[in-house]
């Protein structure tokens, strides 16, 4: 028998010499995990052109782009520059014009001009005969930002003997819109509680404050909404600006603005006043004040996002105003400071129109042109709400006077929760690149928001995120990809979705080229999978009632008819969809009309569209071979077996990652597979009580009959 001491010392050489792919990874460093590369050709090669680092970091911003390079190559290369002053062989040269009197020579002069504030330039080139690589920029925190990706180009083993990159971000307010409450509980969030501990703010800072910052920056997001568009007032008093001044100070450093909700009703419940009418003096008088509180705290303040007249949030139409007399009176306050209001354009008041889908249209195109220029509107994705699949929204292209934002949704409200893996970059990618023809072709949504189509200078883009306490951020190891790609994509919004997951996969996971390979195939079809299995052909709003857990076609008979499904799908005996076409609810002339013509003719309309924009009878010839219903089941059907196949690819790449994160993904599935059963085996039981057709080859019955699936009851679903 061994002796204790013998077989503790073996037990701690066994640990100490655990391959690294092996050991665990709770997901906590997201896609800065700068996992050590095991090339050592690729190794050399880095580092003998990184021997000496000409850096002098003088402001908090470069001292954490100093910190942030040391770290990446020590823990990359295993391999820390040594700092000099003097041009040697190998050399990095870092800085902006200010901080490195060497970069006032006209080495860089044509790049650095061709550049704005958060751009930078990564570019080997020869100075002094002496081959050298700079990462330059106008500011401190573009140099932040090209540090952040001279790192990524090591991550994902790019060489940079010859690297030339000069780049600007397309959007200037790149921003997260936490939907937080002061509670800690996060409306529609999947991952734990809420980041902010209010409670235990100003005095108290916690390491992931600091660590969601550096995250951030590191995909070039410079702002964050701290508090939910359902607004409370509070945040809004002394006690609680002190509060968010406390994450300002923490925030600044890495380029990064305060925002908060403001409820419009704010001067009545925290002001003493009788009224909020924008149109009265002493409330413009009190929003002047506020206004001005606020910057005395928090000098860089961003400014406010406002939901205002929507699910009963006060607005300033309960005073018989337009939205352009509210926001007009927030900008006129922010206007001294430099601040913006972005007003939510996801409206609908509690008069029920024909169609929900023409609301925001309907309300905001009038408008075009009344608000003030500090003034951007918030526009969803889509015309609902966050479907898993929706038609670019028709204010994209419909109001050339006025500033148009994107937003986004990172949390998964409409598409399985934090337990379903559904990669967003496709969806994002797939609206961005949607032609609005508002001027003739290639009048694409990203030009809207990015300015260049209507020539504005104000430009945005929200997410809604999908970060909490979990130890890994945002629950679903993969749910991190979405906050990636989210951020990716406002600096650049004409990126490839492919090539962000692939960079994602690499920096978060392993450059294992099969690994690679399998689980980019696995990402780019994921959200495909979930559109199959939930609401294929143009189906939407199918989801549970209020909690949005699981299916619930059956849903109706609710106070507002637009909160329930039957409302959008309209099945009957005779055939399903909603007729948006101008022998219906005529939505689609809300479309330029190269859009509407594409749509409104059965011959053009894509079948990913088809029951978005019409009503069609069971037995309509999708094609020459198969019904609307057949296709209909063939796609539930296809779904399902999407997410066994995402299973199998999975479980190929045992072994080549952490076993942590391995069968958290694992189990994840599982329960995706199963829930996808679900809404297949619901819907189509649901939808065959109306069609009263049988189920084609290949298409199982479901299990148990309609009744069993209605009467399904959960309690404490996340998110509410």
């Amino acid at each position: 028998m061994k002796s204790p001491i013998i077989f503790l010392l073996a037990v701690c050489f066994s640990l100490f010499f655990i391959p690294a792919k092996l050991k665990a990874d709770d997901g906590y460093k997201l896609w800065l995990n700068y996992q050590k590369l095991d090339n050592p050709e690729l190794v050399k090669g880095y580092v003998n052109q990184l021997q000496y680092l000409i850096f002098q970091a003088e402001s908090p911003t470069l001292k954490l782009a100093k910190a942030e390079l040391l770290k990446g190559y020590q823990a990359l290369l295993d391999h820390s520059p040594l700092d000099t002053n003097h041009l040697m062989l190998g050399a990095v040269l870092i800085g902006t014009p200010k901080s490195l009197r060497m970069l006032n020579e006209s080495i860089l002069q044509t790049d650095l001009h061709s550049i704005n504030s958060d751009g930078f330039v990564i570019k080997r080139l020869t100075i002094h005969n002496i081959p050298t690589t700079v990462i330059a920029a106008n500011t401190d925190i573009g140099v932040l930002y090209g540090v952040f990706r001279f790192l990524s180009l090591l991550q994902t083993r790019r060489p940079i003997q010859d690297v030339y990159i000069v780049d600007s971000p397309a959007i200037k307010h790149r921003i997260l819109n936490h939907w937080d409450n002061l509670d800690r509980s996060v409306e529609r969030g999947y991952a734990g509680q809420s980041l902010w501990d209010w409670h235990k703010l100003p005095d108290y800072i916690d390491q992931r404050y600091i660590d969601y910052a550096r995250a951030n920056a590191s995909i070039g997001i410079n702002g964050t909404v701290l508090t939910n568009v359902n607004a409370n007032a509070l945040t809004l008093t002394p006690t609680y600006l002190k509060k968010a001044a406390a994450l300002a100070a923490i925030f600044r450093p890495y380029g990064i603005k305060v925002y908060l909700t403001a409820r419009f009703s704010a001067p009545i419940e925290i002001g003493g006043l009788k009224t909020a009418d924008p149109h009265d003096k002493d409330v413009i008088n009190w929003w002047k004040d506020k206004t001005a509180e606020i910057y005395k705290v928090i000098p860089d303040f961003g400014g406010f996002l406002v939901k205002a007249n929507s699910e009963g949030q006060p607005g300033p139409q309960n005073y018989g105003r337009s939205h352009a007399d509210g926001a007009n009176v927030l900008a006129a306050a922010l206007k001294p400071f430099g601040g913006i209001v972005m007003w939510r354009a996801f409206v609908y008041d509690d008069k029920v129109p024909d169609d929900r889908a023409k609301q925001a249209y309907s309300e905001f195109t009038p408008l075009d042109g009344l608000f003030e220029d500090n003034v951007i509107l918030q526009v969803k994705n889509g015309p609902i709400d966050f479907q898993p699949r929706e038609p670019f929204h028709p204010l994209f292209g419909a109001m050339p006077k006025t500033p148009l934002m994107m937003e986004f949704q990172l949390t998964q409200e409409y598409l399985g929760f934090a337990t379903h893996l559904v990669y967003l970059g496709t969806l994002f990618q797939e609206t961005l690149r949607s032609d609005t023809y508002s001027k003739g072709p290639h009048s694409w949504v990203r030009k809207v928001i990015d300015g260049s189509l209507d020539k504005h200078s104000l430009t945005a883009m929200a997410g809604v995120a999908n970060i909490g306490t979990d130890r890994n951020w945002t629950g679903h190891p993969f749910g991190q990809s979405n906050w990636y790609a989210y951020g990716k994509l406002a600096w650049n919004p004409a990126s490839d979705a492919t090539e962000i997951a692939k960079d994602w996969i690499q920096m978060t996971f392993t450059n294992d080229r099969d690994f690679l390979q399998d689980v980019k195939m696995l990402m780019m079809h994921s959200r495909e999978a979930v559109v199959n299995y939930m609401t294929p052909l143009g189906l939407h709003h199918l989801m549970g009632w209020d909690h949005h857990y699981g299916p619930g076609p059956w849903i109706k008979d609710k106070a507002r008819v637009d909160w329930t499904s039957v409302y959008y799908h309209k099945a009957d005996e005779k055939g399903i969809g909603f007729n948006r076409t101008s022998s219906g609810s005529n939505a689609l002339g809300q479309y330029a009309p190269t859009v509407r013509q594409y749509y409104e003719n059965l011959k053009t309309c894509p079948t990913t569209y088809l029951l978005w924009f019409h009503h069609l009878p069971w037995n309509y010839k999708v094609n020459e071979d198969t019904t609307l219903w057949d296709a209909l089941c063939y796609q539930y059907e296809q779904g399902v077996q999407d997410v066994k196949n995402m299973q199998l690819i999975w479980r190929k790449q045992e072994n080549k990652i952490d076993v942590e994160r391995f069968e958290q993904v694992n189990n994840l599935l599982a329960i995706q597979y199963k829930e996808a059963k679900w809404w297949r085996d619901a819907c189509l039981s649901y939808f065959q009580s109306k069609s009263g057709l049988k189920f084609p080859a290949g298409v199982i019955a479901p299990p148990q009959p309609l009744a069993y699936y209605e009467n399904l009851t959960f309690h404490y679903v996340p998110g509410i």
